[in-house]
């Protein structure tokens, strides 16, 4: 068993059989036929994976690892708030009129802002201290800007990031302040694995852990029995990450530039209904 699977499995677990519901109560989001859409939730949850000797995704099911990345990179490498420049549709019931999520996400990490050695956006600065200042302890990235919120179409979910390197590892603690746990752990864990090993390989660094730090972890009502259909499955081996060795520089990255090797999960072919 891969031990993205195991921790998988325990937390799905602990929100079915310790989390509380919200059925009955008042509810902000909404199911397509305007149902409100009800949860079992845990607050606090904090996951540990070391990318040094496993890569974290899940074989319960299968992980659309191509479109992982990219909206990773669209958020990390292109700092875009523009839906077109997506390969999937996930952000499109979040879209503005101008097709885009306004301040959120990747462009909150393009804004520039002023230091001592200079300007730089949010990202470029992880990438100058990385590789000038590996020991500080204020390698720190935050796009909940209270200032902007009004502007955005989503409020940020994964929203701060805070990077350590020992020994030469580069490792990093990912807090979320709300997670849709079957359509969107995995798909997290996975997608910021894949953003330190960019780094890391940018930075002259080697992986070490990806600690993931989750306040409000949820199973929406209607996707208990999907979520149960996944802990009767048996566990698979982890996969393989391959990166291509040419690439170092973090913007030169494509999503062609990874493959998982030996990944045979198990097919996922009931559809996942998205609360909005």
């Amino acid at each position: 068993m891969s031990t993205a699977d195991k921790i998988f499995i325990e937390n799905c677990r602990d929100i079915l059989e310790n989390g509380f519901s919200d059925a009955g109560g008042k509810v902000r989001p909404r199911w397509a036929d305007g149902s409100p859409a009800h949860t079992k939730r845990v607050f606090g949850m904090v996951n540990r994976y070391d990318l040094a000797t496993e890569f974290p995704a899940v074989t319960l099911r299968r992980l659309a690892f191509k479109n992982c990345i990219d909206e990773m990179l669209w958020i990390w490498q292109k700092k875009s708030n523009k839906i077109s420049e997506l390969k999937s549709k996930v952000w499109d019931a979040w879209a503005d009129e101008n097709g885009t999520i306004g301040k959120a996400y990747g462009y909150q990490l393009g804004v520039k802002h002023r230091y001592a050695e200079g300007e730089f956006d949010q990202v470029d600065r992880v990438l100058y201290d990385l590789r000038h200042n590996p020991a500080s302890r204020r390698i720190i990235t935050n796009i909940y800007n209270h200032a902007d919120l009004h502007a955005m179409g989503l409020y940020p979910c994964a929203y701060s990031m805070t990077f350590g390197v020992q020994n030469g590892r580069l490792s990093a603690v990912l807090n979320q302040r709300s997670q849709d746990f079957l359509p969107a752990n995995n798909w997290n864990v996975c997608q910021y694995a894949i953003l330190l090993h960019m780094l890391a390989r940018a930075s002259g660094l080697h992986v070490g852990s990806l600690v993931h730090v989750i306040a409000d972890a949820h199973i929406y009502d209607r996707h208990i029995p999907i979520v149960e259909e996944l802990l009767r499955r048996e566990p698979r081996p982890a996969p393989l990450l391959h990166i291509n060795p040419g690439v170092t520089d973090f913007y030169s990255f494509t999503a062609d530039d990874f493959a998982l090797e030996g990944y045979e999960p198990h097919p996922f072919a009931t559809p996942i209904e998205i609360a909005v």
